[in-house]
């Protein structure tokens, strides 16, 4: 019996499979063709001036000859970069915008619903934080999931299914107008019934509460799975940092009290799942650290990373700051019918005891779901998100 081909290709597609032919129809959306419709690309013509006369790069060449590259997104608007009809599936983004990136924000809105099932500053949804400020830092990022590539070129590869619409804008929430170079590509398919829905949200914590944590993801109802995690950590105090647990609580998890009435760690709980430490949850160890250079060591994987140390300068460079990225690919977190996730902020101090971080923590959470999607707590305002 032969296997019946995908109907669209994903972080899961074996190369094996790669050659097998489908019905599925492809599309994509940039500025030169905006509705992504067919024979739809390079249509635009140069502007006139008051002369009547083209202006622009393409003035000479015309019709056809990279007239719209990028859009504008002034400041204080949002633009609509995706308006599609389902069902189809979004298959790969590549963005690179000016201006401060973290001013930017995703959103993405599955089958007509008025709440985003995606909704994150630019930059940290393409696990760079700190690529976002005004102060530039570029880092290489090399994943299945997502890559970043010089100058400053977002990709993101998270299989993206819908049946009846898809709708994705980008805000500017900023002071500085900005443009936006994009192309997003998608197929128009069949999909199928046990496919759930991409979900990505960004929370901050500035700084962590004394005898609290820092949570990544709460509120989430339905069916679906966790896929991964990204986060920008600021240290605001000496010696290591990572120590803290993460932990996921699924289906029921409760928060049971102590016998004296108290609550356990950060008002939690128990949880189903519950890892050893930070730098091994981003599947590193012993501080991160390469013990020939005593420093820490950037990596880049498939699957793990930390491709952004920040470190201090001894002038106006003072605090050390950390980009991390964690992809469930091949071990998604499952849940039947809710789930919450934490982290702890945790170093050291003397006598070998656990120093209780007051940290400024960045992330998105990764997940796939059935809708409805919850209702996301507020995203922080422009001088919420600003990295100072």
């Amino acid at each position: 019996m032969s296997e019946t081909p995908l109907p669209f290709n994903g972080l899961g597609l074996n190369l094996g499979k790669l050659s097998r032919l489908s019905n599925a129809e492809s599309r994509s959306l940039c500025a030169e063709n905006p509705t992504g419709a067919k024979s739809g690309g390079a249509r635009a013509v140069p502007e006139l001036d008051e002369n009547g006369n083209p202006t622009g790069a393409s003035r000479e060449l015309g019709l056809g000859w990279k007239v719209r590259p990028a859009v504008p997104v002034p400041a204080g608007q949002t633009i609509e970069i995706a308006n599609v009809e389902g069902p189809g599936a979004i298959q790969s983004i590549w963005m690179t915008p000016t201006g401060i990136n973290r001013h930017a924000i995703l959103r993405i809105y599955w089958d007509g619903q008025d709440q985003p099932s995606v909704e994150s500053p630019m930059c940290d949804f393409f696990a760079s934080p700190f690529i976002g400020g005004s102060n530039y830092h570029f880092a290489q990022l090399t994943s299945l999931a997502v890559c970043v590539n010089p100058g400053n070129a977002y990709n993101c590869f998270w299989e993206m299914p819908f049946r009846k619409h898809c709708r994705m804008t980008v805000e500017n929430i900023g002071l500085d107008d900005f443009r936006l170079y994009y192309q997003i590509n998608y197929c128009l398919t069949e999909v199928p019934d046990d496919a759930a829905y991409f979900h990505a949200q960004f929370r901050r914590s500035q700084p962590v509460e004394r005898g609290g944590v820092h949570t990544l993801l709460d509120g989430v109802k339905g069916q679906g799975h966790y896929v991964g995690t990204a986060m920008g950590w600021q240290v605001n105090h000496n010696g290591w940092w990572g120590e803290g647990e993460i932990k996921f609580y699924m289906d029921g998890d409760t928060d049971p009290a102590l016998s004296d009435g108290k609550s356990v760690a950060g008002s939690t709980g128990f949880p189903t799942i519950c890892g050893t430490g930070t730098e091994d949850y981003f599947l590193g160890s012993y501080n991160f650290e390469n013990k020939a250079t005593r420093q820490y060591q950037e990596f880049t994987g498939p699957y793990a990373g930390m491709p952004h140390v920040v470190r201090p300068d001894g002038v106006y460079q003072s605090n050390t700051r950390f980009a991390l990225y964690r992809w469930h690919i091949m071990d998604p977190i499952r849940f039947k019918q809710d789930l919450k996730v934490t982290i702890q902020a945790l170093g050291w101090k003397r006598h070998g005891r656990f120093h209780q971080s007051m940290d400024d923590i960045s992330s998105v959470a990764f997940w796939y779901q059935t809708l409805p999607t919850a209702v996301f707590p507020p995203l922080p305002d422009a001088a919420g998100l600003e990295i100072v």
